[in-house]
């Protein structure tokens, strides 16, 4: 089957975070979103066929997981991935981030030390100041061609006390796709220090060749143990808006913290669709998703030469994994965030997110969604570099010609 990922769907006024909440947000309705992480495909036409038999059912009442949805929850995870994973390991998650909240909650107290590593997925941060945990910083260190953990850092800090880890895993903003030997060696850390583990999954599926990825709690049993681990079909099959995700955890004790909290909050049901959704997107999906990740490859491609050729005072740091790619802008030169903000949101008519949201090491960077028909990230791309050409040959040029500037390791 062939998928038409070219297409352009409008999405306005359908209730759109990213396209119908841009005057809300940034103060603007003519910029072209590319910010929040989801796609302007439609999802697999398997999923879209089983939503709509479910809704011509007509009745959709209260609804239990049946055993055939945890299967192939865990059939996915053992074929795509190699984690085995049993069906009973897996509880109701109402969204990635709200299982995340829910797990602080369970398995640490108000005052206790986590771990982030920065620059991270931002809500990491509100949640744990919502909850008055301690936040400490494990900022990611560049190489000069990716990021990579820094261990002795980390070290620092866990032998200081921390209660969890927050692994983000592949790496949003930055796009890592860690190896099984990172892994391990953090692991080594964790289990030495007696820390648990969030393993924040989300893009999983989204990884490109060679690259691939590996569940942390499949690197051995005594680290599954001290793992909780979130996985959604969200990402990888455009289903955010149904706000169904699966946590998975072997060890029965921290299973029944987390139920005892989700059940507390009354979250413990499925959404009919979401759980419909998900089903048939697990058992039908791999091969859309084989052609995304081939079209994404195409977008990434594109991205990269036209920065190269048109404004090579922006540096892409290119994704091992996500359809998320992170931006050093540093290279234009402004002196401050908010201009850096301003220029893309009100000369290039482009909303993004801005670098520093995602904590330490993102200032001077920004990260835009690539996961669009061809059409739009091209049209973003000309957008920019008029908006660059001015700035080089206007009265307020600020914007000079140079490669971007290399990261410091204290970034």
């Amino acid at each position: 089957m062939t998928y038409d990922f070219d297409r352009v769907i409008d999405r306005r006024h359908t209730a759109c975070s990213k396209w119908d909440a841009l005057a809300q947000r940034f103060g603007s309705a003519d910029a072209l979103p590319m910010w929040v992480a989801d796609m302007d495909f439609q999802s697999p036409p398997e999923v879209l066929a089983a939503l709509r038999a479910r809704v011509d059912h007509g009745v959709f009442g209260y609804t239990v997981r049946p055993a055939s949805y945890l299967q192939a929850i865990a059939d996915w995870q053992r074929q795509r991935h190699g984690w085995d994973v049993q069906p009973e390991w897996i509880c109701h998650g109402p969204g990635v981030v709200p299982a995340l909240g829910i797990l602080i909650d369970a398995l640490t107290q108000p005052g206790d030390r986590v771990v982030v590593q920065p620059p991270v997925y931002y809500p990491f941060f509100r949640l744990l100041r919502q909850r008055q945990r301690q936040i400490v910083h494990n900022p990611l260190r560049w190489t000069g061609t990716r990021y990579e953990m820094d261990l002795v850092d980390l070290e620092r800090h866990l032998a200081e006390g921390v209660r969890m880890l927050i692994l983000c895993s592949p790496h949003n903003p930055v796009g890592r796709v860690w190896t099984r030997d990172e892994l391990l060696a953090l692991g080594e850390l964790c289990d030495r220090y007696d820390v648990l583990v969030v393993s924040d999954e989300i893009h999983g599926d989204l990884v490109y060749a060679p690259h691939r990825h590996t569940p942390f709690a499949s690197l051995s049993e005594r680290l599954a143990a001290r793992t909780i681990t979130c996985v959604a079909p969200s990402k990888t099959f455009n289903l955010a808006g149904l706000h169904t995700s699966c946590v998975i955890a072997s060890a029965p004790a921290l299973r029944q913290r987390y139920e005892e909290a989700l059940q507390t909050l009354a979250l413990g049901s499925v959404n009919v669709f979401g759980l419909t959704a998900t089903e048939a997107a697990y058992r039908h999906g791999a091969p859309w998703l084989t052609a995304l990740l081939q079209y994404l490859e195409g977008n990434l491609d594109f991205l990269q030469a036209f920065l190269q050729e048109r404004v090579p005072e922006i540096r892409m740091v290119r994704p091992e994994g996500t359809y998320l790619v992170w931006l050093d802008c540093r290279g234009l030169g402004f002196s401050d965030e908010s201009s850096l903000h301003q220029f893309w949101l009100k000369e290039a008519r482009l909303a993004l997110d801005p670098g520093d949201i995602f904590g330490p090491g993102g200032e001077g960077f920004m990260r835009v969604n690539i996961g669009c028909p061809r059409a739009l990230l091209e049209e973003a791309m000309h957008r920019l570099a008029a908006a660059v050409e001015t700035r080089r040959t206007g009265p307020c040029q600020r914007i000079g010609t140079g490669a971007a500037p290399t990261h410091s390791s204290s970034e």
